[in-house]
Parts: structure tokens; sequence; C-alpha cells
């Protein structure tokens, strides 16, 4: 009877651990492209104003029309939801990662909570479940129901863009 319940036990063991090794899996890249994929870019940009913003963005054009929806991108150690701007040519998906730099940093305290509430929210550092290069990105993209994800491979930096400053009085 002791016999029994060992190998019993060590069967849940290897079937629990197999389980969990499954797990891993869930975020596996796709060998194959989902979609024909033209340039694929990034830029810095800085508002010309103090605490006028900054940040990146990563441009991604996708050449023809498909029932694949991209939904967000991994860059940089950061990821971002991606939007679609639909020009005559082109699908073109764009991400936006804003950066510490350049921001307004005024915090208002005030006994009313209704004047606190235009406050940032502290930021919530996600860990990324993926290793990239500086020059790669991973799209997550929706096929049915199903989410997928697809490392595309040198994206390209482009020069920053750094929009003018307000007129002087």
């Amino acid at each position: 009877m002791n016999l029994i319940k060992q190998i019993l036990s060590i069967t849940l063991t290897l079937i629990l651990l197999l389980s969990f090794t499954n797990c891993s899996t869930a975020q596996k890249l796709q060998k194959e492209a989902p979609v024909q994929f033209g340039e694929v870019y990034c830029e810095n940009w800085s508002a010309g104003v103090q605490g006028g913003g900054s940040g990146l963005n990563i441009f991604i054009t996708v050449k023809e029309e498909t029932n694949i929806i991209l939904d967000s991108v991994y860059f940089r150690g950061k990821s971002a939801k991606l939007q679609l701007n639909i020009t005559s040519d082109n699908y073109d998906y764009i991400g936006n990662f804003k950066t510490d730099i350049n921001q307004s940093k005024d915090i208002i305290l005030s006994s009313d909570r209704n004047e606190e509430y235009i406050n940032n929210m502290p930021k919530h550092i996600t860990e990324m479940p993926f290793e990239l290069k500086d020059n790669e990105c991973v799209v997550s993209y929706f096929k049915g129901t199903e989410v997928f994800y697809y490392k595309i491979s040198k994206v390209i930096q482009r020069e920053p863009l750094h929009y003018p400053s307000s007129p002087r009085n």
C-alpha cells in the first residue's frame, strides 16, 4: 500500500511540473510574419516648451489590408498600445513611449481631493517578457481571439524631432 502512495505522489508531481513548463511557452514568438511589414522606425521627440514632454514613437507600416489586428509593441524595455493610422497606401501603427525628460513635475496638494485629481499616478513597472536588442521590437497581434507575438529586427533610429518653442513676447 505504501508503494502505491509513492507512485501516485511521484506521478502527480510529474504532472504538475509538466503543466508549469507548458505555461512558459505562452508567449512564444512566431517564426513567420503575420503580415507584410513595410518600414519600421523610431524617433525621439521633445516639446519646445518647458514641461511640454518628450518621448519616443515607433512606427510600424503594414502594406496590405488584413484581418490581423496589431495590438501592442515591446521596445527598449517598455510596452505600448499601438494606434492605427490609415493612409491612402498603408496602415501605419504608432506606439508612443513617454520619457521623464521635460515633463511637468507640478504636484497639487490640497485638502480638496478633486483638485488633486489631475496629479499623475505613480508608474507601474512591468517586467518585460522578451529579451531584445535596441534595434528589435516584438509586436503582439490578434488572429481571431488568440494573441500571437512576432519579433521585428532592424528597427531604424531616425533623427529626433524637436518641436519649436513658443514665441517670445
